[in-house]
């Protein structure tokens, strides 16, 4: 049995490598004969044409390229080379500009995206002309960005583009769609109290705590009692005042510049928008003023979740790597702490502000515990910094930032941001270069700054263990970062 086995085997040896023969070196045949089988891999072959490589002069090929257009309007483009595009037009408009309006205008704009136009009757029509080149349509509002982008076929350009236009400066704003939204706000703001994450429900509540009653402050979705009261007039008197070519970028990924501006001159230069051509007279510039406090809403789930943040202004105004270093430093530490649900850190970045942010979760029993964890945190931060951390969260951070730019709506998104807020736009080498800069007592002197500010503190879920606010605000004032003792009569 044993000797049938082996010639089994040795029948199979042969059949696999048929070239090989007992006591000799095996030989691969390739295709194109055996003439330069002695030829090594690294040595070019002898009969064959040079190779001629792609060359880039210097970092031109990968600058973001602006022009200003006569209307003040920006177009910022980004090569990226690949058979499809993404273009969108960014303002300057979100839920921070609506003090003197009724709250909620950005998020029924943001519903209302992409439907009829002076030109196209119907959102289906938009749909089925961006199909024509293979498109995608979507519009997202933050606090103060309004982004309005389609993906598509490069060859299609002057039709997005000009499409963007219609979109954005003239839309139909009818009574059936505005009831249609009606109707979507409402059935949004009812999924939010009842979906199982409560990250939604607490970005909105730590925003209302660390700047109450002002800029990004203000609510992001639209109350309840406003659905009713927002309609057409009210619609275009926050465009008239925020839909000015002074505040847009039309920025672009995998187009070429020139074109972008052509089509930009075409349909955006001198576009009368459907609210009439009155300039804006009643723009809010006011700067976000941090106040700190504490928001909190006992609620049926069965754990706490705890935001904590400190920031405003300074430091952490938006361009800089400091709030990202922050967050992976934080991170690394929390973790090791298991009995936590989840440790998350993570930053805000405005104009003008920014905040750093501790998410945290756990049983109510250990709510106490969890936020002695960190306030000792932050208070460690002010102190010294572990070198093996800090290039640790160095790497996680020039990681993820290099990973994230690989997506082209990722990068046009970067692209636009950065040339709507600062007018122009760091490339990745340059961020990289920035992190890799960053010391210990950088670390030190902005974690001293945060310090010396009130926290902001949002808290969802069984609060009965939860410390005070003025406990919080002592234990971030003392050396340890440990919360004032309490001691309670009867157990």
């Amino acid at each position: 049995m044993a000797t049938a086995v082996w010639a089994a085997a040795r029948l199979l040896r042969r059949s696999a490598f048929p070239h090989c023969r007992s006591g000799l070196p095996a030989h691969r045949q390739f295709s194109s004969g055996s003439t330069h089988s002695s030829i090594p891999l690294s040595s070019p072959l002898p009969g064959v044409p040079k190779p001629v490589f792609a060359t880039v002069d210097g970092q031109e090929k990968f600058e973001t390229r602006i022009t200003t257009l006569d209307n003040g309007l920006r177009v910022a483009s980004q090569n990226k080379f690949g058979q499809f595009c993404t273009v969108g037009i960014l303002i300057n408009s979100g839920s921070r500009y609506e003090a003197k309006y009724l709250s909620g205008i950005a998020h029924f704009l943001e519903k209302l995206a992409f439907s009829s136009t002076a030109q196209y009757d119907s959102k289906d029509e938009i749909l089925l002309t961006l199909e024509k080149h293979g498109g995608i349509c979507d519009c997202q509002t933050s606090r103060d960005t309004t982004m309005y982008a389609v993906s598509a076929d490069s060859k299609g350009l002057d039709t997005v583009v000009s499409l963007l236009a219609e979109v954005v400066l003239q839309p139909r704003l009818t009574d059936e769609e505005i009831e249609m939204t009606r109707m979507a706000v409402q059935f949004e703001l009812e999924d939010l109290n009842m979906r199982p994450d409560p990250e939604p429900l607490l970005t909105e509540m730590i925003h209302e705590a660390a700047y109450r009653e002002n800029t990004v402050g203000l609510h992001r979705f639209c109350p309840a009692e406003n659905i009713a009261k927002i309609d057409r007039d009210v619609l275009h008197s926050f465009l008239r005042n925020y839909y000015t070519p002074d505040r847009m970028v039309l920025a672009g990924v995998g187009v070429e510049h020139e074109h972008l501006v052509e089509c930009a001159r075409k349909h955006l230069l001198g576009a009368q928008p459907s609210w009439g051509a009155a300039g804006a007279v009643d723009v809010d510039r006011s700067v976000a003023q941090y106040t700190g406090g504490i928001v909190k809403e006992d609620d049926f789930i069965p754990f706490a979740v705890l935001n904590m943040m400190m920031g405003g202004g300074g430091s952490f105004s938006a361009g800089g790597p400091g709030k990202g270093m922050f967050s992976r430093l934080y991170l690394n530490v929390l973790n090791r702490h298991h009995w936590m649900y989840n440790a998350t850190s993570y930053h805000h970045s405005y104009e003008d502000t920014g905040l750093l942010c501790i998410h945290a979760s756990a049983d109510p029993r250990q709510v106490r515990e969890m936020v002695e964890i960190i306030t000792k945190e932050f208070i460690l931060m002010g102190g010294t910094v572990d070198m093996v951390e800090l290039e640790r969260a160095k790497t996680q951070l020039m990681s993820m930032l290099m990973m994230n730019l690989e997506s082209r709506p990722v990068i046009f998104e970067d692209v636009g941001r950065q040339v709507l807020a600062t007018h122009s736009r760091k490339l990745p080498h340059e961020l990289c270069t920035l992190i890799r800069n960053v010391k210990p007592e950088d670390v030190k002197r902005v974690a001293s700054k945060m310090l010396r500010g009130k926290p902001a503190v949002a808290a969802l879920g069984d609060l009965t263990d939860l410390p005070t606010y003025e406990h919080i605000q002592a234990a971030l004032s003392s050396r340890d970062g440990r919360l004032p003792r309490t001691y309670r009569l009867f157990r």
